[in-house]
């Protein structure tokens, strides 16, 4: 009983955590991948992988429902409404039950997740019943009974035989009986039925087959009938005995639902509507849909309207009336919420989909990524660069803008080449056939095969000379350079990396020497300079660097010249970049803090032994680290001090995977790509301004309901602010660190200012440049 207390106040701690934070977050999600629908008397409600959306059909208003609003969703795999108790009910592959309350406050029920006592891989949630007040919950190990007046967990029923766990897809009632349609049990599949005037449900010995085995993908009520669909193009209707063929479809079925007008059966290119007298009104091909090419996963009818989910565009609208007339329905959001990299340019965000496995295996897990370019305005939302486009680049895994120009910049593709692209338009595909004999290069083959194409390109970015310089990996010449004059240029590293024509890369940096850091899979961090004689150097382990592994996944070069390095086992820092142009080897190490442990202090390594993804230097030289499987942690300059750390349950971060972070260095807004969804931190450390002519406060004025704190933007770096009231007395003081400070509207610390005008008098460091500002505070 303690543990659940505990949990129900952990979880109402996090939900107020959400309220009082969202206006610090933005969720940036896709809902094209649709799981489920339902929908109430006057709303569609659709489910994507773990957030959702609804459309009120009278007053055309979207609402979306994600991490950001407190719905920490899983794999979303069922939804349902209940127009009796007005709340959604979103089940996970997880067992997780969230349930969406009219007010929009999510409860957490987890008593499935953490209470049935069984394998944890078949607690996925697939299908809600509602019937007399109760919701049959369909499970992978058989039914659970949820109360709609206490909402909480009732019984559970395992109707495989002998009691087994059985594979319930979905359950409907019929006069006075409740149908479980099962599937994929060794020990047998079929549909069962109970009477539920039977006190004893528990008792799978209540259960019985009324279809002679098989395996079922779905059941429903409709009318006085009752019909069902296999795992394979059948579908079934109960004749009062046992279930007879009622149609066959050209593909295997998927889904099949009811209301109290309309029957819907859904394959994967197919969806067929019938009425009450089982009568076919409409028949939806996705070959009909124009412009995109969509599968279908489920489909309802509303208002004599039908919305069919899809995988690849969210929903699909059409009248039964004149059903191939179709409209998409969804919120504007990236193609995908598996984002491998995101890219910020000066007005505007630039999503890719990439991707490489750990090894920097393209083709793993899922084969080679072919997919659009997505780009995000705030005052335009989400567009793309279709794939169509991009000339067959495929494996899309870093960008850089040219410096010079915003609206020109080069993609770097992991399997096909360099990709450039001006006002959104791809113009060439840099590979073997247009770069020359010292240009771009296909991995080297054992043994050799010309035929074949794999040109593994990571990580461009220019240099001061405008050159744009790029990792090859599993060739010799890992080093590419594409100069401002249009030539190519290979450095090879064979002579210091071993088997350097196997070697992957990651992406590179450029120090303000002009030095170019190279991580490596197995050799280490490879630091390389043209304009000194070709030097380079090599860092790794023991007294060749003093690496914790020679796995380095990551670089990142701080304001004060320091490098970070994250590594598969842990991090390490060189002190200073200069440090390249003097010296033959370089040591790495470690930055140690203490930590108390039972009372004891003790030192101990910054992510000792962690692998570390991604490391990204904000405005006031903090670092954004994140870690695999642990979210994303922010540190002090130096590394002392762990500001945060934000994970998927104490923050709206939707997993603790986050494939890259990214900063606008204007605004101060971190972006963390996950593998299930983007999300932003409206952070306050932005880049410092060259003059304090720009200074601004916000909110101006600061009204009685606001309740966060006053950013000053648009300082110098090491400005001193003071903030006084109108009689001159002093009521803060600090120095910036980066362009922007918080003022938490207290006389330090102590007690909130009185209403009134307060002066904002601002000095840079020199003391030569100031300026003076005023905030109105009204309490």
């Amino acid at each position: 009983m303690i543990k659940k207390i505990v949990f129900i106040i952990f979880h109402l701690l996090v939900v107020l955590g959400f309220s009082q934070n969202k206006s610090l977050w933005k969720g940036y999600f896709s809902y094209n991948q649709i799981k489920d629908v339902s929908q109430s008397s006057n709303e569609i409600f659709a489910a994507s992988e773990n957030a959702l959306f609804s459309k009120d059909i009278t007053t055309d208003e979207i609402k979306t429902f994600n991490s950001v609003d407190g719905l920490k969703a899983e794999t979303i795999s069922a939804l349902y409404y209940s127009e009796s108790v007005k709340k959604t009910f979103v089940g996970n592959s997880n067992g997780l039950l969230l349930i969406i309350n009219d007010d929009d406050s999510i409860l957490y029920k987890n008593g499935i997740l953490t209470e049935v006592p069984v394998s944890p891989l078949i607690k996925k949630i697939n299908h809600f019943n509602e019937y007399e007040g109760k919701i049959y919950i369909s499970c992978d190990y058989g039914i659970s009974v949820f109360d709609l007046t206490t909402l909480e967990f009732q019984q559970t029923y395992y109707i495989g035989p002998q009691g087994s766990f059985s594979n319930v897809s979905q359950t409907c009632v019929s006069n006075g009986f409740i149908y479980a349609s099962t599937k994929a049990n060794n020990l047998g599949s079929g549909i069962r039925r109970a009477n539920l005037s039977n006190p004893f449900l528990d008792d799978f010995n209540q259960w019985t087959d009324v279809s002679n085995g098989s395996d079922w993908n779905g059941i429903t009520a409709f009318g006085t009938e009752i019909l069902a669909i296999r795992t394979d193009n059948l579908v079934f209707k109960y004749n009062g005995t046992n279930f007879v063929q009622f149609f066959q479809s050209p593909q295997n079925n998927i889904d099949i639902r009811s209301n109290s007008n309309y029957l819907t059966i859904t394959t994967q290119n197919h969806v067929y509507i019938y009425n009450l007298a089982l009568q076919q009104v409409a028949h939806i091909l996705s070959s009909q849909i124009p412009t995109i090419a969509v599968s279908f996963t489920c489909a309802t009818v509303l208002d004599n309207t039908i919305y069919i989910g899809t995988n690849e565009n969210g929903l699909i609208t059409a009248a039964i009336s004149s059903p191939n007339t179709t409209q998409f329905l969804m919120p504007n959001g990236p193609i995908k919420n598996n984002i491998f990299r995101v890219k910020k340019a000066p007005s505007s965000l630039f999503a890719l989909y990439g991707a490489y496995d750990r090894g920097y295996n393209p083709y793993s897990p899922f084969g080679l990524a072919q997919f659009p370019i997505s780009k995000f305005q705030t005052n335009v939302g989400w567009s793309l660069i279709p794939y169509a486009n991009l000339f067959g680049a495929k494996s899309l895994s870093s960008i850089a803008f040219n410096p010079n120009n915003e609206n020109q910049f080069y993609v770097s593709s992991f399997f096909s080449g360099l990709l450039k692209v001006e006002n959104d338009v791809p113009t060439i595909l840099y590979n073997t056939t247009n770069t020359g004999t010292n240009g771009l290069e296909s991995l080297a083959l054992s043994p050799p095969n010309s035929s074949y194409i794999d040109i593994r390109i990571n990580g461009p970015a220019f240099d001061k000379q405008g050159n744009i310089w790029m990792t090859n990996s599993r060739v010799s010449k890992g080093l590419k350079v594409l100069r401002a004059n249009g030539q190519w240029q290979s450095y090879d590293f064979s002579d210091i990396i071993s088997e350097a024509a196997s070697e992957s890369h990651g992406i590179l940096a450029i120090d303000k020497n002009n030095t170019k850091w190279l991580p490596t899979l197995r050799n280490g961090l490879v630091g390389f300079n043209e304009t000194l004689n070709n030097k380079s150097i090599v860092i790794k382990t023991g007294t060749e660097g003093n690496l914790p592994v020679t796995e380095v996944r990551c670089v990142a070069i701080d304001s004060r010249n320091q490098m970070w390095i994250g590594t598969g086992r842990g991090l390490r820092i060189i002190s200073s970049v200069d440090s390249f142009l003097s010296e033959t080897e370089i040591q790495t190490k470690p930055i140690i803090i203490n930590e108390v442990f039972n009372g004891e202090t003790l030192a101990q390594e910054l992510f000792f032994e962690q692998f570390i993804i991604d490391i990204a230097v904000d405005g006031a030289n903090r670092k954004w680290v994140s870690i695999v499987d642990s979210g994303v942690f922010l540190v002090s300059p130096n590394g002392q001090e762990t500001i945060y750390h934000f994970t998927k349950d104490d923050s709206p971060l939707p997993s603790n995977i986050v494939n890259d972070i990214e900063i606008d260095g204007v605004t101060g807004e971190v972006f963390f790509a996950t593998d299930k969804g983007l999300v932003s931190f409206k952070g306050t450390a932005t880049r410092p301004s060259e003059n304090l002519e720009n200074v601004y406060a916000y909110p101006n004025p600061v009204r009685p309901e606001f309740t966060g704190t006053v950013k000053i933007s648009g300082l110098t770096n090491k400005a001193n602010i003071k903030i006084t009231d109108i009689e001159g007395s002093l009521v803060y003081e600090t120095t910036s660190e980066g362009g922007t400070i918080e003022w938490d509207t207290t006389a330090f610390g102590k007690y909130k200012v009185a209403s009134g005008v307060y002066m904002i008098l601002v000095a840079a460091q020199d003391g030569i440049d100031t300026i003076v500002k005023k905030v109105m505070i009204i309490r």
